[in-house]
């Protein structure tokens, strides 16, 4: 194995609104211990986005297509099938302090594949800002009497102060208009009721345009009723955002916990069905007073005949219709706008490795919104919401199905676990549940499997993707939630990048870096090439499954330029032609003059698509290509200067081994001739002193000699 490409650490510096948590509010990352705040004020919070009156609109709409009957039997039919759904994902969320966008990375989608689920909640937020912002707009030219592009600015713009600070504002702007919204939503309903009860009596025998009458359940407008509700299925995901600022449930406080999480999250609905009802008895008040039908779903229009009904000054009536409409539509719209700044910020964190901070994502899905409303999108809401719900049903349906089914029976994971590091890039089970649930509910919206399936699509989304999700799991075993096992000890809790400090459920060991590192920096790293997780990367993903599914020809083809040039026209051009195929069945139904003209108007629009794309798509895959192979140059030779390294080292190492091998031999030299000197020397010197005592005897006279002399 050759040696392993270092990464030279860089401190990273945030800008002033990421590094703001006021301004950033945990968009990308775990939801810190020490940010939750009290039940009640986050319970409220999450009350406030209930206020929306496309509640109302949705539940004329369908009231005045399909009748009463029909009508009321889905809405009460949607909130028992949204309640249960909202548990799981509500407690699931509360409990690990992650918002929609994180909940779905770990619960069978992974760290990619989410990006899909992101564009779908962000496309929810903003299409619903666009309907709830044209209510207001309407409201506004009834109070002011000024043009409806004025208006539309007006009403979409107004939110972007109240949204920018996140939920430290929000909370507050929901608590202050909380008392005025329930008085004024409250007050004409109650007022109608104790006035002339005998009027409920007329409501539900309306039949609408298109039921037969007498109380009569038609199943098929039932599900085409129903279908249209289930495009509020991404509601649950705005009440979550809000819910994920609960304190961590502890034995004091289990009460209010459990009270805010199921009353404010999938409870919701409660109050989402008495409105989605008042809207359809609203609806037939009008109809029944000579207005029209495109008048009569407008809640402003609704509104404002209730309340001159209860106040005989029609100047009073006015001015209370537009202060409720006002307070309502922006009550909702903070956390459309809201919401939509976390989906987005989820989404292009991923895909560029580049986070200018949720204020930036705020403004762009705005302004997305005001393009839709310049477009007049109020005009069509049935259509649209229709369509949308088809991918709505599928992400919700796969997500439940992994927290309702998958965990309890050990298919996966516990916990839901949102990071990066530990993530692979694609994980099958909610992935491939959410591509097999759309494209089974697209083929029947497009009525190729008939009238019955053609409106039971998003309910065919929903089962699909609930029996699909656990069936990959089990047939992958699970493998795909978790690339890496995540670690429980010897995390710090000082990212080594940004050196700020963070929960420890933020936190990964980073092989890349040799040390901590948050969530949002290990996302916007694009240097690691994901080290620490080996065959976890989309690619390597990919081209092991070509691997396992074609022939080995084929799969080597599929590696190729032109294999992935084709794989990307292919799935683009899917997607282009399945958006035309829904605007051909809405805009040119059976029976339609213009049927011919707009079909010769989409096939040229698909064609001029088909031309246009190839040459982007072809542009795309070698600029791809060079990129790749300006890394894997920039690689090879990092590798072969590091081998180059490793051999500097070795011979280093060797020439110390050899020098210190010399200086070793030289030192024992120097002692054996020193030893061998001194064993020669003694005797030398021993024989010296001998000879030099003999020498001295030789020369002196005997003791006795001298003493004779001497006598």
């Amino acid at each position: 194995m050759g040696p392993r490409q270092r990464i030279i650490r860089e401190r990273r510096q945030y800008n002033q609104w990421v590094a703001s948590q006021t301004l950033e509010d945990y968009a990308l990352r775990y939801t810190a211990a020490d940010a939750r705040k009290s039940a009640f004020r986050v319970g409220n919070t999450a009350f406030g986005p209930i206020a929306f009156l496309a509640c109302e609109a949705i539940g004329g709409a369908i009231t005045l297509s399909y009748g009463f009957t029909n009508a009321a039997s889905a809405i009460v039919s949607f909130c028992v099938l949204m309640f249960m759904i909202g548990v799981p994902i509500c407690v699931y969320a509360t409990r690990y302090g992650v918002d929609i966008d994180l909940l779905t990375r770990g619960a069978g989608f992974g760290y990619i594949g989410s990006t899909i689920t992101s564009l779908i909640y962000a496309s929810f937020t903003f299409l619903l800002f666009a309907i709830e912002a044209s209510i207001m707009s309407t409201a506004l030219m009834l109070l002011f009497d000024i043009p409806i592009g004025i208006a539309h600015l007006i009403s979409a713009l107004v939110v972007i102060p109240i949204a920018l600070y996140g939920i430290s504002l929000i909370s507050r702007f929901q608590m202050i208009t909380q008392p005025v919204w329930l008085v004024l939503q409250l007050l004409p309903l109650a007022y109608i009721a104790w006035q002339n009860p005998a009027n409920v009596a007329g409501w539900t025998q309306f039949a609408g345009a298109q039921g037969s009458g007498g109380g009569h359940l038609d199943w098929l407008l039932f599900a085409a009723a129903a279908s249209v509700l289930l495009s509020l299925l991404p509601q649950i995901g705005e009440q979550v955002d809000y819910l994920r600022f609960l304190p961590v449930r502890k034995p004091g406080n289990g009460l209010a916990w459990w009270t805010a999480v199921i009353g404010t999250g999938p409870g919701w609905v409660l109050m989402g069905g008495l409105k989605l009802l008042a809207g359809s008895f609203l609806a037939w008040m009008l109809i029944h007073a000579g207005v029209g039908a495109d008048q009569a779903e407008d809640p402003t229009t609704m509104y404002h005949h209730v309340f001159g009904l209860v106040f005989s000054s029609p100047t009073l009536a006015l001015v209370v219709t537009g202060v409720f409409v006002v307070v309502c539509q922006i009550k909702i719209n903070v956390t459309n706008a809201y919401a939509g700044s976390i989906a987005w910020s989820n989404f292009f964190s991923r895909v560029t490795h580049a986070h200018p901070g949720r204020v930036v994502w705020l403004i762009f899905n705005v302004l997305l919104a005001l393009l839709l409303m310049e477009l007049g999108i109020f005009a069509a809401i049935e259509s649209v919401l229709s369509i949308y719900a088809n991918f709505a049903a599928g992400w919700i349906g796969a997500i439940t199905a992994d927290l309702v089914i998958n965990k309890p029976l050990g298919l996966s994971p516990p916990g839901i676990e949102f990071k990066r590091a530990h993530l692979y890039d694609i994980n099958p089970v909610g992935v491939g549940a959410l591509a097999v649930s759309v494209i089974l509910s697209s083929v029947a919206h497009l009525g190729v499997m008939g009238e019955a399936a053609q409106v039971l699509s998003p309910f065919i989304a929903l089962v699909s993707a609930m029996i699909v999700a656990p069936a990959i799991a089990w047939w992958t075993r699970g493998r795909y939630y978790l690339a890496r096992k995540p670690e429980s000890r010897n995390i710090g809790g000082v990212c080594s990048i940004c050196e700020n400090r963070f929960d420890t459920e933020d936190m990964a060991l980073c092989p890349a870096y040799g040390g901590s590192i948050c969530s949002l920096c290990c996302s916007l790293d694009a240097r690691c090439r994901d080290q620490c997780k080996e065959g976890a990367r989309v690619t390597e993903q990919v081209d092991r499954w070509l691997s396992q599914i074609l022939p080995p020809r084929l799969a080597a083809l599929a590696a190729t330029r032109g294999g992935r040039f084709c794989s990307l026209m292919l799935v683009a051009n899917l997607l282009v032609a399945m958006i035309l195929a829904f605007i051909y069945t809405h805009m040119a139904p059976p029976g339609d003059p213009a049927r011919e003209a707009t079909s010769a108007a989409l096939w040229l629009v698909y064609v001029s698509f088909f031309v246009l794309s190839a040459v982007a798509i072809w542009v795309i895959v070698l600029a791809l290509e060079n990129r790749h192979a300006a890394e894997s140059e920039s690689a090879r030779q990092t590798a072969m200067l590091m081998e180059e390294i490793a051999a500097h080292n070795r011979t280093d190492a060797a020439l110390q081994r050899a020098k210190e091998s010399a200086e070793a031999a030289n030192l024992a030299k120097s002692r054996y001739i020193i030893g061998l000197s001194h064993e020669i020397r003694t005797p030398l010197n021993s024989m010296y002193g001998y000879a030099q005592l003999m020498e001295r005897s030789a020369s002196e006279p005997p003791p006795n000699a001298v003493r004779v002399i001497r006598r």
